[in-house]
């Protein structure tokens, strides 16, 4: 967010090369939508925000939905690259989820509302950012799908709802961790990460209630042997 500030009043300043510009443009659209939405951002508040001209925000990104979606691809593109790197392991080691969740904070360190823009209820729906964003979206949750299957493949358990449901859970996890962030913008991205080790290595869950090694593949059995009270 100070990065952002910084940009904003420095984005204004003549003789800056066309590409410092459109970063520092860049970096304040992105902070503004993340915290406002896309119908809550007008290019000419925009404009003032930055120091800029409205129709210098036009001559670089063409109309508001292209500077959105380059605002997009800026922080969906990276995420996934990141998320994908770090699952590159088996991803039932205990150390994989929180790889992932490094992977996640330092690509949006200091930008964290930047991970708003992906799911912003107020895109027009059939609108090109509309269309980025579902696009990275559903990158992202396609690594939250696999890596959600090779756990529990690990345990024996090849139920689709399972996984499904893990993977739900696990982008619930990440996204309300990057809302708490958010809210507390001292934290940087390294002690996010070590604050979200501490806690899940804290919070331990078992195997299944039917014991180590049951065989869950057909998905329809429930746990067998309930406990005598």
């Amino acid at each position: 967010m100070e990065k952002a500030r910084a940009a904003a009043a420095r984005a204004g300043t003549k003789g800056v090369p066309r590409r410092d510009r459109e970063e520092q443009i860049l970096a304040v659209a992105t902070e503004e939508f993340g915290r406002h939405g896309y119908t809550g951002v007008s290019m000419a508040a925009l404009a003032r925000r930055i120091g800029v001209t409205k129709p210098l925000l036009y001559q670089y990104f063409g109309s508001k939905d292209g500077l959105y979606t380059t605002c997009l691809d800026r922080v969906g593109e990276p995420l996934a690259a990141a998320v994908r790197a770090a699952m590159d392991r088996p991803a039932a080691e205990p150390a994989t989820p929180i790889a992932v969740l490094r992977a996640v904070f330092t690509t949006l360190e200091g930008r964290p509302g930047a991970w708003f823009l992906l799911y912003d209820q107020s895109l027009p729906v059939g609108s090109a950012p509309y269309g980025t964003a579902r696009r990275h979206r559903d990158a992202i949750d396609a690594l939250a799908a696999g890596g959600a299957q090779d756990v529990l493949r690990a345990g024996n358990i090849e139920d689709p709802l399972d996984a499904d449901l893990l993977k739900c859970l696990w982008n619930t996890l990440v996204g309300q961790s990057v809302v708490w962030w958010a809210r507390h913008p001292e934290e940087s991205a390294a002690s996010m990460g070590e604050r979200c080790a501490r806690i899940l290595g804290t919070v331990r869950f078992g195997g299944p209630e039917g014991g180590e090694g049951e065989d869950h593949r057909d998905g329809g059995e429930r746990h067998r042997g309930e406990r005598e009270r």
